[in-house]
């Protein structure tokens, strides 16, 4: 075996320095290597990475080992590398340990197996705060049973998240996906791991695991209200919050971003209509800069109302460092720039938020935000349209971006598809706005973030025009926000243009020509290579990206169409027309939805009769079933 350690913060960026704090040492009885670390990088009570890493860290086998050794040199000898170790080609290990080496953790066994016989050994790598504590973990384990007894458990944990909503459709893709990936993908990478192969931060940032936290609505919300009681901690008493931290330390970023402190809100929306947990708003949450805490409804309104103060003087919002799209981090440094994403965006939480707030008997407040709702909304059509789609962004200067009189960045996606989800404009318009997504900006890859990309850096722009042409944000699939094409597409009825969306990002389609995607075929990726690339269909940043969360819930709610609300579960499929029959397994308030959609038309449906246990619903909403585990649902396509 061989790794190297790190004990700390990862990747080590310098090293050459972190290894002399790293110490080794052999126990030879019970065949355990021990790492130790005499620096820490996090504040301690006597100056800045003064302190020791917190644990112990062990590698073992469960067997008596033949050899053993803690520096990388040796391993790997003089003028070498990983390909030709020189311990390898020898098969000895020198058994070097203590304080003055590169240390790294190898462990040598010598297997001899009869034929037809089998052998299992074990190996054991971990941390623990003491060396007596790691001897009762390694004795627990040195027992096959135990193992094994602990990988049932893991597996039927996972089961217990996995398996509280699941789908059976004509597409075994999308199926396999929504089952098992998207949101294995979401908690493990996004959630607890918060790392990946192409990033590996183990920070929270703000907008991005409140937006995964949305994966646990389904099956354990009470996580989702967990992440919004964190994530209110981390708001300034004036509103304005942490672009990311990292735990422990509590250190991060105020990043003037202009966006992420109204994902407090939006979460919270999306919580109580899943759970109906009005409680959740009285929680009493500290702010970041310590006064006084205030309810987490309180931390939502101060979010709101932090936005409203950062206006332009034509009502749309300012979008300073950057919003959604960080890569737009040069538009408005000097506070003139606007974010017309961002006003869509805006106008969504303003009439769903004073639901929230009408229903608390708060009408001040309510009142004065449906006025701000309607100024918005009328800026937005007087200033943001731009002809067939609306422009992006302003900048300082007020030249705009995605722009008809623009040559490059000539339309965006995110302004189109959230005039739709917003409903910020009338209806002809987002229709034109997502015929032009459609046109310009649908791709063999997906819905492309930009078109034409970006050809030389714009100052004014930001980093995002620092991209080569067609990757990532420069006019690449952003697959984030192409997710939200297909919740786009599906709120006009256009189910057969949401599934073509859907069909272009999902991982398993693109795979099938690996040699073009290069991507693992079962997780969702960041970005797929646009048009502007020379690896047009290439995926990219794959694991730690917040569209498989996205993904999950646009499927379910949009795509299958059974989405939660404030008085119960809507009833809405949007389902191409080649889909006959499906079923879905949907819990919901501690109640399993057990669901049958069947069209009875060869037609395009008009209507959904909908049978709860039996009987026939009015209307398309289903109260929520108190004491039931399950409940049978029949719903007709007509």
């Amino acid at each position: 075996t061989y790794f190297e350690w790190c004990l700390g913060a990862a990747p080590d960026h310098h090293r050459e320095f972190h290894k002399t704090f790293l110490e080794t040492r052999f126990d030879e009885q019970q065949h355990v290597l021990f790492a130790e670390k005499r620096l820490w990088e996090i504040p301690a009570k006597r100056g800045h990475w003064n302190t020791d890493w917190q644990n112990i860290a062990f590698f073992s086998c469960s067997e008596s080992v033949d050899g053993f050794e803690g520096d990388k040199e040796k391993f790997i000898g003089h003028s070498r590398n990983l390909s030709n170790p020189i311990a390898v080609e020898t098969g000895k290990l020198p058994g070097t340990q203590h304080k003055w080496n590169d240390s790294i953790a190898s462990l040598k066994k010598i297997v001899e197996l009869p034929a037809g016989s089998e052998q299992s050994i074990h190996f054991y790598l971990g941390a623990q705060p003491s060396r007596p504590q790691i001897y009762a973990l390694l004795e627990k384990y040195r027992n096959p049973a135990n193992i094994n007894a602990a990988f049932r458990q893991v597996k039927e944990e996972w089961e217990a998240v996995l398996g509280t909503v699941t789908v059976e459709t004509p597409d075994e893709a999308l199926n396999f996906m929504t089952n098992y990936w998207l949101k294995y993908q979401a908690i493990s990478g996004r959630m607890w791991g918060r790392a990946a192969y192409y990033q590996q931060s183990g920070a929270y940032g703000y907008r991005d695991q409140l937006q995964d936290s949305q994966v646990f609505l389904y099956s354990k919300p009470e996580l989702t209200r967990k992440q919004l009681l964190l994530h209110a901690a981390h708001q300034f008493s004036d509103g304005r919050v942490l672009h990311w931290w990292h735990p422990i330390t509590e250190q991060g970023l105020d990043g003037n971003m202009s966006d992420d402190l109204l994902w407090l809100p939006f979460v919270a929306i999306q919580y109580l209509k899943e759970t109906g947990d009005w409680a959740a708003l009285e929680e009493a949450v500290p702010f970041y800069d310590g006064p006084q805490p205030a309810s987490l409804l309180e931390h939502c309104v101060r979010a709101v109302d932090r936005v409203l103060e950062r206006f332009s003087e034509r009502g749309l919002p300012l979008i300073l460092a950057g919003d959604w799209n960080d890569g737009l981090s040069a538009v408005g440094l000097e506070g003139k720039g606007e974010s017309l994403w961002l006003a869509h965006f805006l106008y969504y939480i303003l009439p769903e938020f004073n639901i929230i707030l009408n229903r608390l008997n708060l009408p001040t407040i309510a009142d004065r935000y449906a006025r701000k709702a309607e100024l918005l909304r009328s800026a937005i059509n007087q200033h943001g349209w731009d002809g067939k789609w609306f422009w992006r962004a302003s900048k300082d200067s007020g030249e705009l971006i995605g722009s008809r009189n623009n040559s490059e960045g000539k339309i965006y996606l995110n302004p189109q598809i959230w005039s739709v989800i917003s409903g910020s404009s009338d209806l002809p318009r987002q229709q034109q706005a997502m015929l032009s997504v459609v046109e310009m900006l649908e791709s063999d890859a997906g819905p492309l973030l930009l078109s034409p990309a970006y050809s030389a850096p714009d100052s004014y722009i930001g980093y995002l025009s620092r991209y080569a042409p067609g990757v990532r944000e420069n006019g690449g699939v952003y697959t984030h926000a192409a997710t939200w094409s297909i919740w786009a597409a599906s709120k006009l009825k256009w189910p057969d243009i949401a599934y073509r969306f859907y069909q272009k990002i999902c991982p398993i389609n693109n795979a099938m020509n690996p040699d073009r995607y290069l991507a693992e075929p079962y997780v969702t990726p960041g970005n797929i290579d646009g048009r502007d690339s020379p690896h047009y269909g290439r995926g990219g940043w794959t694991w730690y990206t917040g569209s498989a969360a996205w993904l999950f819930r646009i499927t379910i709610d949009h795509i299958i169409g059974i989405e939660a609300e404030y008085e119960g579960l809507r009833i809405k499929p949007t389902l191409p027309d080649h889909w006959n029959e499906i079923r879905v397994k949907r819990l919901f308030r501690g109640t399993t939805y057990l669901i049958h959609i069947a069209k009875k038309t060869k037609e395009r449906p008009e209507r959904a009769d909908i049978f709860v246990s039996g009987e026939k619903l009015e209307g398309n909403l289903i109260p929520p079933v108190k004491n039931k585990s399950e409940v049978e649902v029949r719903v007709n396509l007509i």
